[in-house]
């Protein structure tokens, strides 16, 4: 049974502490407004006198090279706090407005995230559109799926000829699904998770709407994108998805997945350096646990070796001639879970309660740890892009 959300560096931080170049954005009250921050040691340093944002971090050459030229007495960094410090304050019951606290480690970049990218997933989206959003009827539905389909489809490589086949051997027997062809087929399913600057951090709470009775988080990698579609860091999301709503219609997906507090991102970018690459990316386990008030606890874990497309693949999806994004973006890669275990009466599967603590965690990156509330009291989202322009102003002409 989880009493109270609590935060420190060792349950927080990678294995490896910050002997990576871990990238970050904090709320500082007295300036009124963000600032990046990368972490030395101890420490939690203000970068904001060179870079404004987290968005120009990523468009540099070199990221972790130029954050580890900057020099804290020469005045382009400022030491705010300790780790602990920020990640204390940054539980939001518990937060103190008046003192620094964590905010989502991007600010500017487009928030996308590409969906049915692991086999059981898939299977549970199938189920989802065939049930229309019934949870009760999500289980004997399931087991009828799984004797035509099989669990096994992530040999299956998405636009191959034996894809091809597969989706021919669907379509005769009346199996063939939205999901099938966005999980098996040339194009990946790439859709905007959330408004520019509407994620939130580590320790915020996560919203769903209080109307949904079949819902559920998905923990995903998520990838940092410079606009020319240079991969440079990775970091942890949930993003929050209501199955009663999306399995009504593909056509709800906004409804579904965009809400107040809906997105979650952190605790850090991991930065690639020396220490961390994009086939460090490919070889993450991440495990999820949800701890509810009633003493439930959820469990699980699932290996990225198990994603239908390389994650070079899916970001090359969005980004490139055909689409442009300025600013760059996150890619979240998909979820690798799709949890059925009932939680409470028989055949109803697992839904989300009031009060679950949502744990996202791996060793490379850390844990991103979130409390669930209903979206519609969750803090709202009051800062947007209008208000982080005057902030740089206002900085810059100081």
């Amino acid at each position: 049974m989880t009493d109270s959300l609590r935060l420190d560096r060792t349950a927080t931080l990678p294995s490896d502490g910050t002997a990576g170049t871990l990238v970050g954005r904090v709320w500082r009250p007295e300036l009124g407004g963000p600032s990046p921050v990368v972490l030395r040691g101890d420490d939690v340093i203000d970068v904001s006198a060179v870079y404004g944002t987290v968005s120009e971090i990523g468009e540099l050459a070199d990221p972790a090279a130029a954050l580890a030229a900057i020099v804290v007495e020469a005045g382009a960094g400022e030491r705010i706090g300790t780790i602990d410090e920020l990640l204390a304050n940054s539980v939001e019951a518990d937060r103190d407005p008046s003192k620094p606290f964590l905010l989502s480690p991007v600010d500017l970049q487009v928030l996308k995230a590409a969906g049915v990218t692991f086999a059981v997933s898939m299977i549970e989206r199938v189920i989802e559109e065939r049930v229309r959003g019934d949870l009760e009827a999500a289980a004997s539905m399931r087991e009828e799926i799984l004797a035509e389909i099989g669990t096994d489809l992530s040999a299956v490589k998405p636009g191959s000829e034996s894809a091809a086949a597969l989706k021919r051997y669907l379509l005769e027997r009346g199996l063939w699904s939205q999901y099938l062809e966005v999980g098996i087929g040339p194009d990946a399913e790439i859709f905007t998770k959330a408004p520019v600057l509407s994620s939130v951090g580590v320790g915020s709470d996560v919203g769903v709407l209080s109307d949904s009775t079949w819902n559920n988080p998905e923990p995903e990698v998520v990838l940092a994108v410079a606009s020319t579609g240079r991969i440079w860091g990775t970091t942890l999301g949930n993003d929050v998805n209501l199955r009663d709503i999306e399995g009504r219609s593909a056509l709800l997906l906004g409804r579904a997945k965009d809400n107040n507090a809906s997105c979650s991102l952190g605790p850090f970018i991991r930065v690639f350096d020396a220490t961390f690459g994009i086939d460090d990316v490919r070889a993450l386990e991440v495990d999820l646990r949800v701890d509810g008030d009633d003493g439930y606890v959820l469990a699980a874990s699932s290996h990225m070796s198990k994603i239908s497309r390389d994650p070079e693949d899916l970001v090359a999806q969005p980004l490139g001639d055909h689409h442009h994004y300025p600013d760059g973006a996150v890619l979240m890669l998909g979820t690798m879970f799709a949890p059925v275990d009932d939680r409470a009466e028989a055949g109803k599967g697992f839904t989300h309660h009031h009060g679950d603590v949502v744990t996202i965690s791996t060793p490379a990156l850390g844990s991103l740890v979130n409390r669930v509330k209903s979206s519609e009291e969750c803090a709202p989202w009051v800062y947007g892009i209008s208000a982080l322009a005057k902030h740089l102003a206002t900085r810059s002409a100081r």
